[in-house]
C-alpha cells in the first residue's frame, strides 16, 4: 500500500522526507505540498520519472510540466537569457505564487515534453517542498490531480485521483480554501507577459516591472513612421493552465 506521511509530526515528517527523496532518486513520483496546491513530483533529470509523472496525470508530452527549484540562483543553471527585469521578479516574489518561463540551458540532458527548449521555474514558499528540494534538486511538478479535474488541496484529495502511481504521499494539511495556482510570466521576450493570473495580481507583478504586459493585452510592434501597428499575437490558455512558450502547460 502506498505511504503517507503526516508531515504535521516532526517524526513522521523526517521519515516521509527520507522516502520520498528514495523515491525521486528510484524514478518514482511523490506527492508533495506546495503553497499553492497539492503537487506531484519527479526527478526532472529522468525522462522516464517525468514520464511516468505524464501518465499518472492522464497528459500528454504536449503539457510539459514546471519545475521547482530550492534557492533563485539554481535558476542559472537551468536557464539562458535571463533579463534584469525576469531576475527582478525572482527577488521579489520568491519564494511564492509565481512560475517564469526561459529559455532552458542548452547543455542539460532533461526531457520534460515538447517545451520547445523553454523551461518554466518556481521557488514554493513551503518549508516541507523547500526541505525536500535542497535533498533531490530541482523537481519537475505539477498540481497533484488528474487532468481536467480540480487540484488537490491534500494529499487525501490528491490519493483520491492518483492512487498507487503515486510512491509517496506528504500530508501537510488542508490548503487555505480558495488557494489558486501561480501567476505564470513568460520571461522569454520582451517585455515580459503574463500567460496565466493565479496566486500574484498583475499590479503586484507591476511594482516591481510596470512593464509588463498583462493576460489578453496587446502591443503594437516596431512599424515604419506613418504606417499602421500591428497587435502581437497573444498566448493561447489551455484546459487546466496556461501555456508554457505558448504551447504546453504548467502546474502547481
Amino acid at each position: 500500500m502506498t505511504p503517507t506521511f503526516n508531515c504535521q509530526d516532526e517524526v513522521d515528517r523526517s521519515e516521509g522526507l527520507a522516502a520520498a527523496q528514495t523515491a525521486l532518486s528510484s524514478k518514482q513520483c511523490v506527492v508533495i505540498p506546495t503553497d499553492t496546491v497539492y503537487g506531484i513530483a519527479a526527478d526532472a533529470f529522468s525522462p522516464q520519472a517525468v514520464a511516468t509523472l505524464l501518465a499518472a496525470k492522464g497528459r500528454s508530452r504536449k503539457m510539459p510540466p514546471p519545475v521547482l527549484i530550492p534557492r533563485p540562483q539554481t535558476m542559472d543553471g537551468l536557464a539562458v537569457d535571463i533579463s534584469a527585469d525576469a531576475r527582478l521578479l525572482a527577488d521579489t516574489f520568491w519564494p511564492g505564487g509565481l512560475t517564469l518561463i526561459f529559455h532552458a540551458q542548452p547543455s542539460l540532458t532533461w526531457d520534460l515534453g515538447e517545451t520547445k527548449g523553454t523551461v518554466a521555474l518556481r521557488m514554493p514558499d513551503d518549508r516541507i517542498a523547500l526541505d525536500l528540494l535542497a535533498l533531490t534538486g530541482p523537481l519537475a511538478v505539477s498540481s497533484a490531480n488528474r487532468t481536467g479535474r480540480p487540484a488537490a488541496q491534500t494529499a487525501a484529495e490528491a490519493f483520491a485521483q492518483l492512487g498507487e502511481s503515486v510512491e509517496v504521499y506528504l500530508e501537510a494539511g488542508e490548503r487555505e480554501a480558495g488557494s489558486v495556482p501561480s501567476t505564470i510570466v513568460d520571461c522569454t521576450s520582451t517585455p515580459l507577459r503574463v500567460v496565466r493570473e493565479g496566486a500574484l495580481s498583475l499590479e503586484r507583478l507591476r511594482e516591481a516591472v510596470p512593464g509588463i504586459v498583462g493576460l489578453g493585452e496587446e502591443l503594437p510592434q516596431q512599424a515604419p513612421e506613418d504606417a499602421p501597428a500591428e497587435p502581437r499575437s497573444e498566448a493561447e490558455d489551455d484546459d487546466e493552465s496556461a501555456p508554457q512558450s505558448r504551447e504546453g502547460t504548467v502546474g502547481a
